[in-house]
């Protein structure tokens, strides 16, 4: 596939089980998530349910021009308690055999376009596991600035691995 030939969509529930087997191949191989036990299609259906066309939590997937999924963003809420209801958290995760084409860069973009006008948010948060240079790049480049660290705050594979945290005005 060449770069820019991808589309960018709402997903649908349809997605759920690739979106399962691109986040589970994080879960296994990577520190991106401290999710540690691998989803099933039937767990990404039900947290598909979150997401609504007008509301603060959204998900866009990239599929190709033949429509293979390719990767997805999404905004969901920071924090449980009522009063942060202005700020969602937001990720990307990617196939990983489609990175590096400019994809989760245009996905970011367009989902921070749609929370933009979201008339309640104020802020997009960003949590990204240490060290990972490409993450934080393509936070940079979509206006988030790093706010903090939090040392040592999950252990995966036996190692203890510090998070740094991004924030976006809205």
């Amino acid at each position: 596939m060449a770069q820019g030939e991808f589309v960018v969509r709402k997903g649908i529930s349809g997605d759920a089980h690739t979106i399962a087997r691109i986040y589970n191949h994080y879960i296994s191989n990577s520190i991106a998530t401290f999710d540690v036990d691998p989803v099933t299609t039937q767990d990404r259906m039900e947290w598909m349910g979150q997401f609504t066309d007008t509301g603060p939590y959204q998900i866009l997937v990239a599929t190709s021009t033949v429509g293979e999924l390719l990767g997805y963003a999404c905004s969901v809420p920071y924090h449980s308690r009522a009063a942060y209801y202005t700020s969602v958290m937001t990720s990307v995760y990617l196939d990983s055999t489609a990175t590096g084409m400019g994809i989760g860069s245009k996905l970011y973009i367009q989902l921070l376009g749609i929370l933009e006008k979201h008339p309640d948010l104020h802020r997009a948060y960003a949590l990204v596991s240490l060290p990972n240079d490409a993450s934080l790049a393509l936070h940079r480049k979509s206006g988030f600035r790093e706010v903090g660290v939090l040392h040592e705050a999950g252990k995966k594979f036996g190692d203890f691995i510090s998070v740094t945290i991004l924030e976006r005005p809205l």
